[in-house]
């Protein structure tokens, strides 16, 4: 069938992206599901920076390739071997498909799935398999297993967690990516209970959610660092207890001031190893710094090798949120339902495909938390 789709065709593009327009809508030529797979009729997709790490070089992909993986859509039709869904489900995409065998997914961590990493580096489906052609049958390659900013979309059914058709498709969407890392990073991942103290660096959709998360969860300290005044103005408005701009010159010393020595968990969001070191550094004795931005692959960070051994540190990665995506979706999904989880405010709007470069012109400059292209 022929589809609209969003397709980079090089990375290492410059901005302001309306001028160069890196992505180009094109018609293409998207196969039928084969084994496992289903197809979907996307309903929304969020503009991530996981998206614009590809097209500005920082995360290198096979080109070209249709980009976005943070949505949610409609089932229109499933693959040989697909039984647990039907058509007119409504799904939220999961960018790393896991097997279910391989030693991670074995250990019930499937954000870890090694043949689901293979395949998202490589631009394929789960099974190694591509859908998408141009229409001299050059390939395009799928972004994460999803390819989510175009009309449809065939995934593996691994790739997918069904959700209730009550909630609407561009409030699911950012289940996929958003709420999925930064909720739980806070919640899995940092394993935050009540009493405990928290900060957030870097407020941007996953930032936020990780505010969510913090505040779900009972944390007596709520902090939330951010270069931008209305940034830490809805972080203060989803329950942050307190708010630090972090430009002051000072901010480590007034943080720990306030927090009586800093913090029990400290989540670094932002992707970027200066906003790391200062969540390492307002993070209490005997706390964890945890990080899930995605820096550049050629950024390092000076590790201070004393004070973590002197003073017990812990220093954590998390992919995804450490989820298991058909557990821990539908449990945020029931949250937000209960009017416990305003995922809705994380929301800056929404555009049609065509506007997409100029979407992400505004996520560049951190004039947005999430738009929803709506194809």
């Amino acid at each position: 069938m022929k589809i609209r789709a969003a397709v980079l065709n090089a990375i290492g593009n410059k901005g302001p992206y309306a001028q160069t327009k890196p992505l180009t809508i094109e018609e293409i030529e998207l196969k039928p599901p084969g084994y496992g797979e289903i197809l979907i009729k996307i309903g929304a997709a969020g503009l991530c920076h996981s998206d614009l790490s590809v097209i500005n070089g920082d995360r290198p992909r096979p080109m070209p390739m249709a980009l976005g993986h943070e949505a949610a859509g409609v089932v229109e039709e499933l693959g040989p071997g697909v039984s647990d869904l039907k058509k007119g489900d409504h799904v939220v995409l999961v960018f790393v498909p896991s097997c279910g065998h391989c030693a991670p997914c074995a250990e019930g961590r499937p954000a870890l799935c090694e043949p689901g990493a293979v395949a998202n580096t490589a631009g394929t489906l789960l099974n190694g398999d591509r859908r998408l052609f141009r229409g001299d049958g050059t390939i395009v390659n799928h972004h994460l297993g999803c390819s989510a900013f175009a009309t449809h979309a065939v995934v593996s059914r691994n790739s997918v967690v069904k959700v209730h058709p009550d909630l609407p498709l561009d409030e699911a969407a950012l289940f996929g990516c958003a709420v999925l890392t930064g909720m739980g990073a806070v919640v899995n991942t940092a394993g935050v209970k009540p009493g405990h103290s928290v900060a957030v660096i870097g407020l941007g959709g996953v930032g936020l959610a990780s505010i969510l998360g913090a505040v779900v969860s009972g944390a007596r300290i709520v902090a939330a660092v951010d270069l931008s005044e209305e940034k830490l103005a809805l972080a203060k408005e989803l329950g942050a207890t307190h708010t630090f701009i972090a430009s002051d010159p000072d901010l480590v010393g007034k943080f720990r001031e306030a927090t009586q020595g800093g913090v029990d968990f400290a989540v670094e969001m932002a992707g970027s190893p200066r906003a790391f070191d200062t969540a390492y550094k307002i993070t209490r004795r005997g706390g964890t710094t945890l990080t899930a931005g995605l820096p550049p692959p050629t950024a390092t960070w000076a590790m201070p090798g004393v004070n973590l051994v002197a003073e017990e540190r812990t220093i954590k990665g998390s992919y995804i949120g450490t989820c298991v995506p058909s557990r821990d979706i539908p449990r945020y999904v029931d949250l937000y339902m209960q009017g416990r989880l305003p995922v809705n405010k994380l929301m800056s709007g929404k555009m049609p495909l065509a506007q997409i470069n100029e979407g992400f012109d505004l996520l560049h400059d951190g004039k947005v938390v999430r738009q929803v292209i709506i194809p």
